[in-house]
């Protein structure tokens, strides 16, 4: 059983009570709009980390992260981009890689908006954590944590850290 820390949208700010919440995971996450290499390892120090890179990143960021990651972490499939749109709603390039093979679990960011659902169209859980950063059109800062244990995503908890 692996378990996950997954935010998105620091635009180059960390908040310290992440660190609490990364104390019991695995791994964290992050789903673009990083900031600068110095996020990231604050973050690394902590835990490894898996990351895209999102529309604000300079090339810093992008020279150690892709656009899109699609990985196994343990029996799931995932696909993780900063721009991914929402169910209904994606973005048309990643909804043509959907229509060849969907992933079990796909995350975006890029809307600052907290978001879980079961997309029944692809067959996939769709995730995006919101914003943990200070910048953006969000209210409250967001990131979720789950486990992922052989081909189960479980135990999901919406965090909330504090408002803008």
């Amino acid at each position: 059983m692996i378990k996950i820390l997954l935010l998105s949208d620091t635009h180059n700010f960390l908040d310290e009570k992440i660190f609490k919440y990364a104390e019991s995971c695995d791994q964290i996450w992050h789903a673009g709009d990083i900031g600068t290499v110095a996020i990231c390892n604050q973050l690394r120090r902590h835990k490894p980390i898996v990351a895209v890179y999102g529309n604000i990143d300079g090339q810093d960021i992008r020279k150690d992260y892709p656009s899109r990651h699609r990985f196994k972490c343990e029996g799931v499939d995932v696909l993780m981009t900063h721009i991914g749109g929402s169910p209904g709603r994606y973005n048309p390039e990643i909804r043509n890689s959907f229509l060849v093979k969907p992933p079990k679990l796909f995350i975006c960011g890029h809307s600052h908006i907290c978001k879980v659902m079961f997309d029944k169209k692809y067959n996939m859980l769709y995730m995006n954590p919101g914003a943990a950063g200070n910048y953006g059109s969000h209210k409250v800062k967001t990131l979720l944590r789950f486990s992922i244990s052989g081909n189960d995503i479980k135990d999901l908890e919406v965090i909330e850290i504090g408002k803008l």
